[in-house]
């Protein structure tokens, strides 16, 4: 199964559900719909009114990110994993390079983790160099950190994903090279095995994937999908990354 998550950022407001209309309606009718899952992670404001929408349709809907408690707490401004599941989503991002720099530590990254499997929710981990550690060739030990710091063998890795993304890509236009990536996401999948002593959770490539690179993308066979970004705020651009896929 592949997978095309798309994450609006700070974008959206409720008659935006017309660009996941025409999203779902070629979803319903792609002959390869089998073969993948899209998921689209707006703001909080949208997240019940777009999961009670498509209910009974093919996207899947998640959130950006959760906190690092269960339930219920004092904490002003938060929104525990319990309240997303209540109002509808199925996926949250976690980890993201947005998030760790305001603060998301590897503490706060594994309870957060924890505390989303714990309410059913599944856990797109992200992990990603800067450029400068890019530049220094840490890039491998890194992602490495990354992962064991905060995923253990413990959670069930059934719902989890990984989503590499390198900080430096994000809405540059820049990607990795196809050696790049590929010495990359073997090199990811490698640490994911060693924490879980199974098979590797999906990895997923993001930063600024567009219709023109997916096809580049799509040769690293250890890619297993997508997070995207910009493109998926337009149902147009969005389309051609999965039509290109799978041309």
């Amino acid at each position: 199964m592949k997978y095309f998550i798309g994450n609006w950022k700070m974008f959206g407001v409720p008659k935006s559900v017309n660009i996941l209309n025409r999203i779902n309606s070629f979803y319903a009718k792609d002959k390869n719909r089998n073969k993948y899952r899209v998921i689209i992670t707006p703001p909080f404001t949208l997240i019940e009114s777009f999961a009670k929408y498509f209910q009974r349709k093919k996207i899947l809907i998640g959130s950006q990110n959760c906190y690092q408690k269960d339930f219920f707490s004092s904490d002003t401004s938060a929104i525990s994993p319990y309240m997303l599941k209540s109002v509808g989503a199925k996926y949250t991002l976690i980890g993201h390079s947005d998030n760790r720099a305001e603060g998301d530590n590897d503490s706060i990254l594994k309870d957060k983790v924890k505390f989303a499997i714990k309410n059913n929710l599944k856990v797109v981990f992200c992990i990603g160099e800067n450029k400068l550690e890019k530049k220094n060739k840490r890039t491998l030990s890194v992602l490495k950190k990354q992962l064991i710091k905060v995923l253990e063998s413990k959670f069930d890795k059934k719902n989890i994903i990984v989503a590499y993304e390198p900080i430096w890509s994000i809405g540059s236009g820049k990607i990795p090279t196809k050696q790049e990536l590929q010495k990359t996401t073997t090199h990811i999948k490698k640490v994911l095995k060693n924490i879980f002593k199974k098979k590797s959770p999906a990895v997923l490539y993001g930063g600024s994937v567009d219709g023109n690179n997916i096809d580049m993308l799509k040769q690293i066979s250890e890619i297993d999908g997508f997070l995207v970004g910009g493109a998926s705020k337009s149902s147009k651009k969005f389309i051609d990354i999965i039509k290109n896929y799978y041309r």
